[in-house]
């Protein structure tokens, strides 16, 4: 299994609505490093699901359940999606001030790589964050 972290902005697309959906695809990613990180990602990954620009956190978890397929949104056979499900909302947001705070947490791509939209997480990060947010 491996882990990720997906970034969106909640009024465009929120931890929520992918709640209320219960299944959707993640779409619109146009950045060849994150659409390589989507068809690297396998049924049973999951990811950080992170609400950016005004919030800046990481609010629930979700479990991709596709293989990568054509976008949808494009025509344009260079982007890719993956299926998500959510697994489960945090007890507390962690914040991105938070994660930078975290010394244990000084290599991860969301610190040194902030706009990426798609990103890998080590699982150490992932249950890291995951204990940031029961406390």
């Amino acid at each position: 299994m491996n882990y990720w972290l997906i970034k969106s902005e909640p009024n465009t697309y929120s931890w929520d609505d992918l709640v209320k959906l219960g299944k959707d695809h993640w779409d619109g990613v146009r950045n060849y490093q994150a659409r390589n990180n989507i068809m690297a990602m396998k049924p049973g990954d999951l990811a950080l699901f992170y609400h950016s620009v005004n919030d800046k956190c990481v609010v629930g978890i979700a479990e991709c359940v596709s293989d990568f397929y054509p976008d949808p949104t494009t025509d344009d056979d260079r982007w890719v999606v993956v299926d998500f499900i959510p697994k489960q909302k945090l007890k507390k947001p962690v914040t991105l001030d938070q994660v930078k705070a975290d010394e244990r947490l000084s290599e991860m791509v969301l610190v040194r790589n902030s706009r990426l939209s798609v990103q890998p997480v080590k699982k150490e990060e992932f249950d890291i964050i995951i204990a940031m947010s029961e406390v």
